[in-house]
């Protein structure tokens, strides 16, 4: 199959902006996405493009002042794990606890967690700063038999390290289609059951009766904000919330609205300027 690849330059470059472009994306047909820092690859079979789907999808862009500009080539038909093995998704490890890898590679160390994903060029193998800051935090919680909420789950990386680690029962939630594809093939791949993996976003959590004793929610500053009000009414008394997916300068934030919503801070961890926060209902 013959591909499309797309370098798209936007202004500003930030987390959230290349967020919901890349979900804006993956409803018309993109299936592949490569974060450089500076511009976003995504992929798309040239059977599927649609030029006028795109154009769309650039002028109703929900932010306004983003600028999106993008240049697309022609790539021959490739072997994408054999791509993300040599450039991309290399093993992982955490702790020296938990290991993360690809069916893929050969000769993988054995740790106490081992985790098989295959990312199939979407976000979330861990080598990322805020996943690596969850997955340090999840390391160290105890979350035997506990009911969790994993928020914007993309691979399901963090539900199935929480479900390994003794979790009885996890919802996944995330806005992309793609991701919940790609979550329910990895939970599979790792053998796991009572991960229950959803479409939708925060809004869903306030149709639903239940509660959890831990939520996870690795997503960006502004819809951490946003929902925070929400997963605080879905965490049982003395409920945890891990939050990460945001700058250490933006945790001030972050950290009054927890105060607004009774929620103790019991954590934090940072790296390269990233952060996670640990709080307590």
């Amino acid at each position: 199959m013959n591909y499309l690849e797309f370098t798209f330059n936007i202004a500003p470059y930030e987390e959230i902006n290349r967020d919901i472009l890349t979900a804006l994306l993956g409803e018309i047909g993109f299936d592949s996405f490569v974060d450089h820092e500076t511009h976003l690859l995504a992929y798309i079979p040239q059977s599927l493009f649609n030029k006028e789907n795109l154009d769309l999808c650039i002028t109703n862009f929900p932010i306004k002042d983003v600028k999106i500009e993008y240049t697309t080539t022609q790539v021959e038909d490739k072997n994408w794990n054999e791509e993300w093995e040599k450039n991309y998704f290399q093993p992982l490890i955490i702790d020296d606890r938990c290991i993360i890898h690809s069916t893929f590679h050969t000769e993988v160390p054995q740790k106490e967690f081992n985790i098989i994903i295959n990312p199939q060029m979407s976000f979330g193998t861990g080598h990322h700063e805020t996943t690596s800051l969850m997955m340090q935090t999840i390391l160290e919680e105890d979350l035997n038999d506990k009911t969790i909420l994993d928020m914007g789950c993309g691979t399901a990386i963090l539900s199935i390290l929480a479900k390994m680690k003794g979790a009885k029962h996890i919802t996944a939630i995330d806005i992309d289609a793609w991701c919940i594809k790609n979550a329910t093939e990895n939970i599979t791949l790792n053998k796991l059951s009572d991960i229950n993996v959803l479409l939708g976003d925060a809004g869903f959590l306030q149709g639903i009766n239940s509660s959890f004793d831990i939520i996870f929610a690795n997503i960006n500053r502004n819809i951490l904000l946003a929902d925070m009000k929400i997963y605080a009414s879905k965490m049982n008394t003395n409920g945890i919330l891990m939050m990460s997916g945001f700058y250490e300068a933006d945790a001030s934030l972050l950290r009054e609205e927890a105060t607004k919503l009774n929620l103790k801070e019991i954590g934090n961890k940072t790296k390269n300027n990233w952060m996670m926060l640990k709080f307590q209902k």
